[in-house]
C-alpha cells in the first residue's frame, strides 16, 4: 500500500509537472499537455483517497516522511490546475490586449512570424475591445514629455531588461516590436510598441497577443503592466 500511494502521489506531479517542458521543446501538442493536466488531477486526487484508506486499514505501513511527501506531491498536482482554472475564470477569455482600443497598433515585422500560429494577427474589434475595458480599465494611451529618439531608446532598454526578443525597430515611425516567452510552457506572445507625436508629447501604445489559446489568464495584460514599470523606471534615471 505504501509503494502504491508512493507511486501514485509521484504520478501525479509528473502529469502536471512536465507537460509544460515536453510542450515547450515539441515532444507533445498542446492537447496532450492539457489532458495531462487532467489526469494529474485525477491522480493526486487518488492520491488522497488511498492515503485514506492506508491510514484506516494499513496503518502499520504508514510513516511520516512517506506520508508528507505523497501529500506534498499530490497537493501541487491539484492546486496548479485548479490555481489556473480559477485565474481563467477571473479574467476574460482573450489573448489580444491593447492600450488603445480603437486603433490599436499593427505588428509588421511580426506578422508573417505568426503566419501559422493559430491566433490570427489582426485586431478582433469591438467584442474583445469590450472585454478588455471592463476588465483592465487602467490600460489607456501613455503620455510622454522625451523625445521620440528617447522613448525608441527607452523602450528598447526595457524590452531588453525584460528578456524578450527584439524583433524589429523603426525609429522613424516610432514602432518596435518583441517576442516573449512564457517560462513554463513556452508560448510566443508577441508585442508592439507605437510612439506617435501628439504637438508637445508623445503617445505611447502598447500591444501584447498571444500566438495560440483562446484565454491569456491574465498574462498579456500583467505584461504590459510590466513593460509600463520597466519604461517609467528607465525614463526616472
Amino acid at each position: 500500500m505504501k509503494v502504491l500511494v508512493s507511486l501514485v502521489s509521484l504520478s501525479a506531479f509528473l502529469l502536471v509537472a512536465l507537460p509544460g517542458p515536453l510542450y515547450k521543446y515539441g515532444v507533445v501538442d498542446l492537447g496532450t499537455a492539457f489532458t495531462a493536466f487532467k489526469f494529474g488531477v485525477f491522480a493526486g486526487i487518488a492520491t488522497l483517497i488511498l492515503l485514506v484508506l492506508q491510514i484506516l486499514f494499513k496503518r502499520k505501513t504508514v510513516t511520516l516522511g512517506s506520508t508528507i511527501m505523497a501529500l506534498l506531491l499530490s497537493t501541487i498536482a491539484i492546486a496548479i490546475p485548479l490555481s489556473m482554472l480559477n485565474k481563467g475564470k477571473s479574467v476574460p477569455p482573450i489573448h489580444d490586449i491593447s492600450t488603445d482600443l480603437v486603433n490599436p497598433p499593427e505588428f509588421v515585422a511580426i506578422a508573417p512570424l505568426r503566419a501559422d500560429a493559430p491566433n490570427p494577427v489582426e485586431y478582433a474589434g469591438v467584442e474583445v475591445a469590450t472585454q478588455q475595458r471592463a476588465a483592465y480599465p487602467e490600460l489607456q494611451t501613455l503620455n510622454y514629455p522625451q523625445s521620440k529618439s528617447e522613448l525608441v531608446e527607452a523602450t528598447k532598454q526595457a524590452i531588453d531588461h525584460l528578456g524578450w526578443q527584439l524583433v524589429n525597430i523603426d525609429a522613424n515611425q516610432g514602432i518596435i516590436e518583441a517576442t516573449d516567452k512564457t517560462m513554463w510552457f513556452g508560448f510566443k506572445d508577441d508585442v508592439v510598441v507605437r510612439i506617435t507625436d501628439n504637438g508637445s508629447k508623445r503617445l505611447v501604445d502598447i500591444r501584447s497577443k498571444s500566438r495560440v489559446g483562446g484565454s491569456d489568464l491574465g498574462k498579456n495584460a500583467e505584461r504590459i503592466h510590466g513593460f509600463i514599470e520597466e519604461l517609467d523606471s528607465i525614463l526616472a534615471k
